[in-house]
């Protein structure tokens, strides 16, 4: 047989931020999957969801991904309780839409903190527990923010360009592990975090006239490139950011 599998049999996934499209696409890939959000709250409920739906475990784990403390008994947990890590998906993020000349300390730590420090603890911990696996699949998600400049949010862009830029340099580093690391960089879909903006009946005009697919994204468009760059069927990719945005970084916006 030709086609390489994009199922994920007998995997453990990790998500963060509470990433429930993903974690539900993972698991009807076959995967078993821990989601970490700051409470477990939002999240026992798409762990029942995943169960009753999949027929695959999951784990709802409270962790401030931002706490190397909390991050990593999250993680030394969900390795003892599967045998094992195989897929890390970092969803942790957010952004505050300040103009660049307003931006307080306090929200450049927030940003950073939330969307690329998490993202690098959540990496060094599951890469070790990789590695002791032969290997392993991590998965950023990033955004158009990281490759072109959008109006506002410079903090969020500058976050997101370092996440495509760890993802290569970690790549590089680990490749020899058997570590493959990818990202994927959306344009704008609709989830909790965009949704006021696409309330919005002007502002979603402008975004899908400059979208050459002329739609929003919606949330299979991400979970299907998550899944691929997840399976064997991305063996020989790593290092590379796959842009899902209706081909929106075409020209920029």
């Amino acid at each position: 047989m030709m086609l390489p599998s994009f199922r994920l049999d007998g995997k453990t996934a990790i998500v963060t931020g509470a990433g429930r499209a993903l974690a539900i696409g993972l698991a009807e890939a076959g995967a078993d999957v821990a989601l970490l959000a700051r409470t477990e709250a939002d999240i026992r409920l798409v762990a029942r969801e995943i169960e009753s739906g999949t027929g695959r475990k999951a784990y709802p784990i409270a962790a401030d991904a931002t706490s190397r403390d909390q991050l990593e008994a999250a993680v030394d947990r969900i390795a003892d309780a599967a045998g094992g890590i195989d897929i890390l998906i970092n969803n942790a993020g957010m952004n505050i839409r300040t103009p660049a000349l307003d931006v307080t300390d306090e929200e450049w730590r927030t940003i950073v903190d939330t969307n690329l420090k998490s993202a690098f603890l959540a990496s060094q911990l599951c890469a070790r527990y990789m590695r002791e696996r032969g290997g392993g699949r991590i998965v950023n998600i990033s955004s158009v923010a990281g490759h072109v400049a959008l109006r506002t949010g410079v903090v969020y862009g500058a976050t997101k360009a370092a996440l495509i830029q760890m993802t290569k340099t970690l790549a590089l580093e680990w490749g020899k592990l058997g570590i493959r690391v990818n990202a994927v960089g959306p344009w704008y879909f609709r989830t909790p975090l965009t949704e006021k903006l696409l309330a919005d009946e002007a502002f979603v005009a402008e975004v899908v006239s400059r979208t050459p697919l002329g739609r929003i994204g919606e949330l299979p468009d991400l979970v299907g490139a998550v899944v691929f760059l997840a399976s064997d069927a991305s063996g020989y990719v790593t290092g590379q950011t796959l842009f899902v945005d209706g081909g929106m970084t075409i020209y920029g916006f």
